[in-house]
């Protein structure tokens, strides 16, 4: 029997592995019109330009009354203004009468302002005297008054594209009356489960086999991401069943296969890749998740070129989810315009942990307070990642973290 066992090619550090595959990430170019109901997370594919004012009309600020500002100079505490009620008018109202002096209309938050109103004093600095209020307190010109396209001016571009649409400025799109806008496609992330001992879960699980876990940890965090996700069948180890994959999952932007990257006899995934395309690395100064593949297929696609990136996974679950957070997610954060920073806050470690000299490791701890417990057990172990609350990193040239020491934990 021919051995096929080889050892990785020269590793490469964890920051250079971000650095090639955030250069070779491909860019989305397709464009969809959606309703802005489903519009949170998108990215936009269009500046959006106001069309009108907002607010539409001069409003009040406050509940209160709508008086002229210099009807109130002098007032005080024991020297009120005495100005005569004529209306009132609630929001979704048009005033029917005009201010004129001595006078006041009484006006709910965001009614429109009365002709000759300039200022709304704060109800709470009034007290009505039968059809009469007594006022308190000064107001100035604008005071307590939200202007005529204070917030928005018309032509003024108030979202540019590749924003990501947060729900405020999906709030803002909505106030400008519009319905529909433009956005760039979703991200497409094909999950291929490998393994001739991987089965599916659902199914009778035979002697030496074990429950697919990859495909679900997978999916699920890039599908938390905003991504658009289409997992395919387990896919047998073997050369042309793993080109097939790779092949019907094409156009997509990246594809994840979740095993068949170690140095073991079943390695070909590197072969694949090699040739449709390029291998860009194998193997990372990380653990775990040293046994990783990324490569780069180039083809067309609807008449335009297409760049797909490629990742053989570690098969260990905590490893394939580890690269997945670490390795993978930036890369669908960059493709939907996500530029939130990652919360991370500092933390004292509970016992010291010894690390392996030469290689970056992803520790996944949990969190109690103030302090950080280990959570790793080990690469096979998911329970590593469903007990803990995020990682710290230690680096390479670090080999241990004492007891108390302060360190940098990532949430999830």
């Amino acid at each position: 029997m021919e051995n096929r066992m080889r050892p990785f090619r020269a590793l490469i550090s964890l920051e250079e592995a971000k650095r090639i595959t955030m250069e070779n990430l491909p860019e989305i170019t397709e464009t969809e019109s959606i309703a802005i109901l489903d519009a949170g997370g998108r990215r936009l594919a269009e500046d959006v330009k106001a069309q009108a004012d907002v607010p539409p009309y001069s409003r009040s600020a406050v509940d209160g009354y709508a008086v002229r500002a210099k009807d109130t100079y002098g007032a005080g505490r024991y020297s009120p203004v005495k100005l005569k009620v004529i209306e009132s008018v609630h929001a979704g109202e048009v005033p029917e009468k005009t201010v004129k002096k001595g006078e006041a209309i009484q006006i709910a938050t965001g009614a429109m302002i009365p002709d000759g109103a300039d200022a709304v004093v704060m109800v709470e600095n009034t007290e009505i005297r039968g059809e009469s209020v007594l006022v308190f307190k000064p107001s100035y010109p604008g005071s307590d008054v939200s202007g005529k396209g204070e917030d928005i001016k018309t032509g003024e571009v108030v979202l540019k594209a590749g924003e990501r649409l947060s729900p405020a400025k999906v709030g803002v799109i909505s106030s400008l009356g519009i319905t529909e806008i433009k956005v760039f496609g979703r991200p497409r992330i094909a999950v291929i489960p490998t393994g001739d001992e991987v089965t599916a879960p659902g199914e009778e699980l035979e002697k030496g086999k074990i429950y697919d876990i990859n495909t679900y940890t997978l999916s699920s965090i890039a599908r938390e991401l905003g991504a658009d996700v289409r997992t395919y069948p387990i896919t047998p180890d073997r050369k042309e069943d793993i080109r097939t994959a790779i092949e019907s999952a094409l156009p997509a932007d990246i594809i994840l296969l979740s095993g068949g990257s170690s140095v073991g006899e079943r390695d070909v995934i590197v072969d694949v890749l090699a040739e449709m395309g390029e291998v860009l690395f194998h193997g990372i100064q990380l653990k775990p998740g040293k046994p990783t593949v990324c490569g780069r297929i180039t083809g067309e696609h609807g008449g335009k070129r297409k760049v797909t990136l490629v990742f053989g996974m570690p098969g260990y679950p905590t490893s394939c989810l580890t690269n997945a957070y670490v390795l993978v997610a930036p890369l669908i954060r960059k493709l939907t315009g996500d530029c939130n920073p990652l919360r991370v806050e500092k933390k004292r470690m509970s016992q010291r942990i010894v690390s392996t000299l030469g290689r970056h490791q992803i520790f996944t701890v949990r969190v109690e307070e103030d302090a950080a417990h280990p959570a790793f057990k080990e690469s096979g172990a998911i329970t590593s990642m469903a007990n803990a609350d995020g990682y710290i990193q230690i680096p390479a040239n670090v080999d241990l973290v004492e007891k108390g020491e302060m360190v940098d934990v990532t949430f999830f």
